[in-house]
């Protein structure tokens, strides 16, 4: 009795390999097999990239968000004094920071003071934020500490002012210079509030690598700040790091409890948080629409595969006489499908990790073909397009492409292995 052989034995890998090689004269097949590989190269490499850029973006945008402002911040709701004065400010701000450091989870809790004043140099004006901030608070900012690019001793904050380089461009100011800053919240007299105009040192300039912040953003000393903005004895909000800033919404509650009746938290999240659900959006429509793109890439594998087993119908024809069976004739085409989805897979993989590790290059080489100037930060918060490789989604695009490959491949193999080998012969 002959003994069956087992499934993908070698002889069926030799059928296949033969018929992937068929020269155009045996009807163009290897044509179309250049054409699905190379489809399903380009499909599978934009997948990777794609998902490499929106893993870049939101990696750079919550690094910059966490590297230069608070996790959260604790204020203090409005309450009417006995006078019908509002009052806004934190009085006990030293009594609640120690309360607020001892929240388990956070790292850090620093009062601060903020205000919207206008910069003047030069001939120059600007709108700026300043921050009234600790030095040694200041020194836990990882994104002013250790910037993209720095000028200046931050050892200095106590005598000057930190200012991003955005500022410093803007009002043509540089270590050493004077920068006047002008609040319209100044000195009552008896003919109403006057300006108050104060020239500060520039000591520091920072690069936190997002453009908002480097174009408006001013730190000065607390104390500093508390008499310039009228605040004496009194602090705006209290800046809260902690551990983990992804989750920084479960911790709220305790930070509201630390901070009494009148405390309010404000998150990173509550501040970022619809653009960052607008990139989830975008990155589901975008997976959506390239899975689509794979899979007519995978599609092109179908079509070669019905013109094979149209011009092998007299081979299979013989072979099935010969004793080959229908489940060895299925995978003699499956493999033909397959191994075309499976290199062209493996080639999309490389060229899409090889885009994102050296997509600065590649993104200089567009800017100077280009003529520069195709990267507007002011638009995007960012100086340059990102990219960060991620092997989950690597791994989901050689899930999609090589599923939807062997998936579409099964089809025309099933009409080849049904295929009668009398009707194949006939007309031999």
């Amino acid at each position: 009795m002959a003994r069956t052989p087992p499934p993908f034995a070698p002889f069926e890998w030799m059928i296949a390999w033969r018929y992937l090689r068929a020269r155009r004269a045996e009807g163009g097949v290897s044509v179309m097999t250049w054409i699905s590989l190379i489809g399903i190269t380009l499909a599978v490499f934009a997948l990777i990239a794609t998902l490499a850029v929106r893993s870049g973006f939101r990696t750079e945008f919550v690094d910059t968000i966490l590297g230069a402002n608070a996790h959260a911040t604790v204020y203090y709701s409005a309450e009417v004094d006995d006078q019908g004065r509002t009052l806004r400010g934190i009085d006990d701000f030293g009594t609640l920071t120690e309360s607020l450091a001892q929240v388990p989870g956070v790292t850090r809790a620093a009062p601060l003071i903020r205000g919207q004043v206008m910069g003047t140099a030069n001939g120059r004006n600007a709108g700026v934020e300043t921050y009234g901030i600790r030095a040694e608070d200041l020194a836990g900012l990882p994104r002013i500490v250790d910037p993209e690019a720095a000028s200046g001793d931050l050892a200095r904050f106590g005598e000057g002012i930190a200012i991003g380089s955005g500022v410093a461009r803007e009002l043509g100011v540089s270590v050493g210079d004077q920068l006047r800053l002008i609040s319209p919240d100044g000195v009552k007299t008896a003919f109403g509030t006057s300006p108050r105009v104060k020239a500060y040192e520039v000591v520091y300039i920072f690069t936190a690598g997002r453009y908002d912040i480097d174009r408006t953003r001013v730190y000065m000393p607390f104390s500093e700040a508390q008499l310039y903005f009228n605040r004496e004895g009194t602090a705006d909000e209290i800046e809260v790091m902690v551990e983990d800033p992804d989750r920084v919404d479960q911790m709220a509650l305790a930070l509201m409890q630390a901070g009494g009746d009148r405390a309010l938290v404000w998150t990173w999240r509550d501040a970022s948080g619809g653009f960052l659900r607008a990139l989830e959006i975008e990155d589901h429509v975008m997976f959506v629409i390239l899975s689509i793109l794979v899979l007519i890439a995978a599609m092109n594998i179908v079509s070669g595969l019905i013109m094979l087993v149209k011009n092998k119908g007299r081979d299979i024809g013989i072979l099935r006489t010969m004793g080959l069976t229908e489940g060895s004739v299925l995978r003699v085409f499956f493999i033909c499908g397959s191994f075309t989805g499976l290199i062209g897979t493996a080639m999309g993989v490389i060229l899409g990790c090889l885009f994102a590790i050296y997509i600065d290059p590649i993104f200089s080489f567009v800017n100077y073909v280009a003529g520069g100037g195709i990267w507007d930060p002011s638009i995007r918060g960012i100086y340059a397009l990102p990219a960060q490789l991620q092997a989950g989604d690597v791994l989901s695009a050689v899930a999609l492409s090589l599923g939807l490959s062997f998936i579409v491949t099964i089809f025309p193999a099933r009409r080849a292995a049904r295929m009668n080998p009398v009707e194949a012969l006939r007309y031999e």
